[in-house]
């Protein structure tokens, strides 16, 4: 049995007797009993950390006494009241305040009081706080914090203090033995003295002699010593030891400014947040406070003390060694991956606090402090950002001027390439997380969620604006017109394009996105993408003729339901040949990828993945290439470092062609290569396939015959080595000879059944072959592919209604039905597998044909793999860079040459054939987008015979036409000029004519803006037209034209009308408020952080301020280098150059629905009523002239 707590019960009273006499709160309160309602009055006495309570005010001995250290203490709600008992007295009651003290300990109830008054309650809750000792306690946690800082800084010192111990102790030995040198001398000197003195005696003049000879062998040795100290000084090797001092001293500089940024922050920021966030009124949880702080804190600790250890070097100056000081840090700095890895979800929490008004109203606050100088929190939040980077800039410096014998050369080597290996590290986690982000902010959008965007493997292609053809029963389009007003609003569709989805939403009025019930999201695997209609097609013709062939068509086939039709209409030629070229490459790539998949799979116990990962070259460093961790959409390691000839290799691989790479390549080849080399690499492949494809790409096709392939590789006299055209190309088939229009490849069924034939789908004759009707489709038919006897004796000289003339002869399709085959008879080689899905056409290859049809078979299939793959690249350049070939007439030329000798292949497949026309289609079209203002139209527009004034223009009308003058200006910049920060040289205007122009445009309406609000002359007008001008720049805003909200911003920021103190008086509160927001918004700070928030979430058409991707590109291009110091090139800065040149694109393809108004527009383009800077500054002190100091 436990026994009792012994206590002086002397001294307990004793203390109620002084907090009878001096307490520091005492009264009546009413005491809860342990019974549920009752309440007892007793009279509390609190003295320190106490609380007595006593019977009554006279009583001399505590009915009881209460420890509250470590208590808190709330208000609570009054319970419930019967309905018995007269109004005043449930009255009175209702008016008592309630609180009760909790006790931080398990096994003690909370002690429930209440009082008469609120006024006496929030005082005995003042007065109980107090006593539990609360904000010393969170003292004594922050002191104990700096205790075991210091504790660490002792240490330090202790393990320098031994070091030191030891190193005089040497000294003294050392010191010990130079006493003892010192006496043997002295007793060598005594035994010469009588020497010395016979040497007293020798002549005065042999005296002098020896004096001047002494004088002139140290006035030599004077000058020989400042000639070999001139020497050196004057050395490369002291102006090395210089440049390196000079730059720790700056390293040792930043790192000081670095230490205090984050004292700031954590002493500024986090620790009064923490505060803040136990408070009784939180305005942000201790959650949020982590989320956004991370683990700063430890960050800073880290580097007070490699601070510590930098100012102690100094301290032995000029011997300068720094090397094990980064052996003590380099273990540490792993605390920076947790910090950048989450540093742009600390942001968004941030974000999303700020929308609390109490939080806001503190964080002002806390960035008003004098030390903050003025910066954001946020700006405090990048600084560790940039850190590691720094460190690596600095150990790159320090060792181009360290010595290849210095002591800490290969330390300080060390050290670089752990920081590197850290900064890769830290970048693949963020490139790995950006897309996720990417995919969940378009999930949040969509209302109803989407739960394929979840899959980390989903990567974003594209979105933007189509426009939906609704269809009626037979499968014949309506008749609608393209300009018709209701097909434009009602058939708008936002459209998402990932790797693996496509999905079509409508927008509602406040911006929700709504994914469509029927073919909201379409599985890429199951869909068939119609290019170009087919002449014969009268339905085709006709919407060809009516949308201006714009239109493009989906055919999906989904398993468990009926097939059915999406047309899709885009804005332009232009931004339709992007649409039809990203959609098909990544049909192509999942097509492909599961097809080899399924056949490799019966085949052998290996999967896809697992082949193509048992390349080491695909995934493993070389000397000529290097690769991240993070995976790109063909599930292979991103290239970071590769030579010229691995990229080119890696564009023409048969295995595998990644989106990614190759809109990463041809934005940015021109930095390390031309168009003439990709193009004759592009040549090479087509014509001689397998002397220019690598062995490696092709032991995918020759993995069951490794005999075989090597037999074709020795024999270079075999005549399919290479392409020869002696005969003219084949005639097509009719339509009316072949019932089959299409084939698609079923992936899915193959999948499950693990059956040896290959099936394929086909549409019938009778029904259109792009749109397909629950009730006028037939189901579809299922075919295999088998060698008939027939074939092989060659007695058959009658083309197949189902084969194309240049199939070979050994291949036939036949209708299943008569007899059921076997499974092992009928299984595809992976190879013919391959081709079929590569080549889009339904001809295989089946095993049990005898070596020479199958060197045949296989000789085809890679001469058709490498057709597919130059024709997949060529149209992707094509129809996505065509300004490759606009500016440049004899890289056109060549590509049409090619083109065609592509289409004089008798071996040609007809789907080959057909893309192949439809690349020469597409580069032969001299204007791609007739319907689209050009640059040289505005500048014609200037000379209409007479133009608006502003007082005649509404708001809406130049908004308007400022959105469509800063786009075609914004539009008319091509990529190329993005490349080498060409804006920053001094021959700019002939390297970036059209970036200039836009900058030039910029200037002009912001000069025109200013000069318009100085034209008047009495107040009220001045703030009549600045009110406009606000107007003007909040519909830009609602157009999504950001450029122009910043154009009208900016010339209302100039000094000459910001100083205008009268004038903005009589500008409304209203008008104040919206510009503080658009100004908000298009604000600079945190490198635009608004800006490029607001652009992620709004769809084009929209103008964004070109000066932010500039900075952003200049930053790259300022920071990593294009090649490395082995040659290579630096492959993640041309990816992420990419990255911004495809988000500028993605805002120049999109064009406004928007009428020009010539007269509007001559208005806005008149310089004549454009006034320089000096006048406007003149006007605006001559209407209000400064006032006496």
């Amino acid at each position: 049995m436990q026994k009792s707590v012994r206590y002086n019960e002397g001294h307990a009273l004793y203390l109620a007797f002084l907090a009878r006499k001096e307490g520091t709160k005492r009264g009546f309160l009413s005491k809860k009993a342990a019974e549920a309602s009752r309440w007892h009055e007793k009279w509390f006495a609190l003295y320190q950390n106490v609380l007595f309570y006593f019977e009554g005010e006279q009583s001399g001995r505590p009915a009881g006494m209460y420890l509250l250290e470590g208590c808190s203490c709330e208000r609570t709600p009054a319970p419930p009241r019967t309905s018995a008992g007269p109004a005043g007295a449930r009255d009175a009651l209702d008016k008592q305040y309630y609180f009760t003290v909790l006790f931080g300990h398990e096994g003690q109830k909370p002690l429930e009081l209440r009082c008469e008054e609120e006024q006496a309650g929030k005082e005995w809750m003042e007065a109980i706080h107090q006593a539990s000792y609360a904000d010393i306690l969170i003292e004594r946690e922050v002191l104990m914090q700096k205790y075991i800082h210091l504790v660490q800084i002792v240490e330090t010192e202790k393990i320098a203090a031994n070091q030191l111990r030891h190193q005089l102790e040497d000294q003294d030995t050392e010191i010990e033995r130079l006493k003892s040198e010192i006496v043997a001398l002295n007793k060598t000197k005594e035994r010469m003295r009588p020497y010395h003195s016979h040497q007293e005696d020798e002549d005065p003049d042999i005296k002098k002699i020896k004096k001047v000879q002494s004088f002139m062998r140290g006035w030599l040795c004077r000058r020989k010593w400042k000639t070999i100290v001139q020497d050196y000084i004057c050395s490369p090797h002291a102006e090395s030891m210089r440049k390196r001092n000079q730059i720790v001293f700056t390293m040792v500089e930043a790192e000081t400014e670095y230490v205090h940024q984050l004292y700031i922050l954590v002493n500024g920021f986090l620790r009064p947040l923490r505060m803040a966030a136990s408070s009784k009124k939180p305005p942000i949880s201790h959650d949020d406070v982590s989320s956004i702080f991370l683990n700063s804190e430890t960050i800073m600790f880290l580097h007070e003390i490699f601070h510590q250890g930098l100012k102690a070097r100094l301290a032995n100056w000029p011997t300068l060694v720094l090397a094990d000081l980064f052996d003590i840090l380099l273990p540490m700095l792993n605390i920076y991956q947790e910090f950048v890895r989450n540093h742009q979800y600390s942001l968004q929490v941030l974000a999303n606090c700020k929308q609390n008004r109490d939080f806001d109203k503190l964080l002002k606050q806390y960035e008003a402090n004098p030390a903050c100088e003025g910066r954001m929190l946020e700006t405090f939040l990048t600084y560790p950002m940039f850190q590691i980077p720094r460190y690596i800039i600095t150990l790159h410096e320090l060792l181009a001027h360290t010595p290849h014998e210095h002591v800490e050369r290969k330390s300080l080597e060390f050290a670089k390439s752990k920081l590197e290996e850290l900064s890769r590290v830290m970048h693949d986690e963020v490139s790995d997380t950006e897309n996720i982000r990417k995919n969940l902010a378009i999930e949040r959008m969509i209302v109803e969620g989407c739960d394929i965007l979840l899959d980390t493997s989903q990567t974003f292609i594209r979105q933007g604006s189509l426009i939906q053809v609704p269809s009626v029963e037979r499968g014949k389009l309506s008749k609608v017109r393209l300009g018709s007003l209701s097909l434009k609003k009602e058939g708008e569709r936002q459209c998402f394009l990932f790797t693996k989805h496509f999905l079509i939403c409508t927008r509602s009025s406040g911006g929700k996105l709504h994914l469509l019930k029927t073919g909201g999201v379409l599985s890429l695997i199951q869909c068939t993408l119609i290019e170009e209609p087919d002449a014969s097609d009268d339905d085709s013709k006709g919407s060809g003729h009516m949308f201006g062939h714009l239109d493009f068509k989906i055919v999906v086939e989904p398993p468990d339901a009926a097939p059915f039709t999406v047309v899709l209409l885009a804005p332009s030629r232009q931004e339709k040949a992007a649409w039809m070229s990203d959609i098909s490459q990544c049909v192509d790539n999942i097509r492909c990828n599961g097809l080899m998949t399924i056949v490799f799979e019966e085949n052998s116990k290996v999967t896809v993945p697992h082949m193509i990962k048992s390349d080491a070259r695909l995934h493993k460093d070389d000397t000529d290439i290097c690769f991240s961790k993070t995976l790109n959409s063909c599930k292979v390691p991103q290239i970071r470092y590769a030579s010229v000839e691995r990229l080119l290799e890696r564009l023409t691989d048969l295995r595998f062609l990644s989106i990614d790479f190759l809109n990463t390549f041809l934005h940015t080849y021109r930095i390390f290569t031309t168009a003439t080399v990709v193009l004759a690499k592009l040549s090479d492949i087509y014509k001689r396939p397998f002397t220019s494809i690598p062995v490696r790409s092709l032991e995918l096709f020759f993995a069951t015959s490794p005999n075989n392939r090597g037999e074709h590789m020795v024999d270079g006299k075999s005549p399919r080595l290479c392409r020869k055209f002696s005969s003219p190309p084949p005639l097509a088939v009719s339509r009316t000879s072949s019932p089959v229009r299409a084939r698609k490849l079923s992936l899915t069924s193959s999948l499950n059944a693990r059956i040896g034939a290959l099936d394929l789908t086909t549409s019938s004759c009778s029904s259109s072959p792009t749109t397909h009707s629950p009730t006028a489709s037939p189901p579809p038919h299922t075919a295999v592919l088998e060698s008939s006897p027939a074939d092989r004796a060659g007695d058959s000289t009658e083309l197949s209604p189902c084969r194309s003339p240049s199939t070979p002869r050994h291949l036939r399709y036949r209708q299943p039905g008569g007899q059921a085959a076997d499974s092992s008879h009928c299984s595809v080689s992976p190879a013919s597998a391959f081709a079929i899905a590569t080549a889009a056409a339904g001809h295989g290859s089946p095993p049990g044909f005898n070596n020479t049809e199958r060197t045949c078979d296989k000789e085809f299939i890679i001469r058709r793999t490498a057709t597919n793959r130059v024709l997949n690249v060529l149209r992707h350049w094509v129809s996505k860079h065509a300004q490759d070939f606009e500016l440049n007439n004899e890289l056109k030329m060549n590509v049409l040459n090619l083109l065609e000798e592509v289409l004089r292949d008798p071996d040609l497949l007809p789907q080959e054939r057909k893309a192949t026309a439809n690349i020469l289609r597409a580069l032969s079209q001299d204007d791609q987008d007739d319907i689209h203002l050009k640059l040289e139209d505005i500048i014609q527009m200037t000379d209409c015979p007479k133009a608006e004034c502003f007082e005649t223009l509404s708001a809406m009308e130049l908004a308007e036409q400022i959105t469509l003058l800063d786009h075609v200006v914004f539009r008319s910049i091509p990529y190329e000029e993005f490349l080498g920060q060409g804006w920053m040289k001094l021959d700019k205007n002939e390297r970036t004519p059209y970036i200039m122009k836009t900058s030039q445009h910029f200037n002009e309406m912001s000069n025109l803006v200013a000069s318009q609000i100085m034209n008047y002359a009495d107040i009220s007008s001045r703030a009549n037209a600045i009110e406009k001008w606000v107007a003007v720049a909040d519909i830009c805003r609602c157009l999504h034209n950001y450029n122009g909200v910043l154009e009208i911003t900016a010339a209302l920021n100039r000094s000459a009308i910001y100083r205008l103190k009268k004038t903005w008086a009589k500008v409304s509160k209203q008008t104040k408020a919206l510009m503080d927001k658009l100004q908000k918004t298009v604000s600079s700070e945190g490198r635009f952080k608004n800006l490029r928030e607001t652009l992620k979430n709004c769809n084009p058409p929209a103008v964004p301020y070109l000066g932010m991707y500039l900075t952003d590109l200049a930053f790259i291009e300022e920071g990593t280098p294009n090649f490395t110091e082995e040659g290579l090139v630096n492959f993640s800065k041309m990816r992420m150059i990419s990255h911004i040149i495809r988000e500028i694109r993605q805002f120049q393809q999109t064009a406004y629905r928007i009428d020009q108004q010539p007269k509007v527009i001559q208005y806005l383009l008149d310089k004549a009523l454009i006034i320089d800077e000096d006048t406007l500054y003149e006007l605006s002190l001559k209407i209000e002239p400064r006032l006496p100091a």
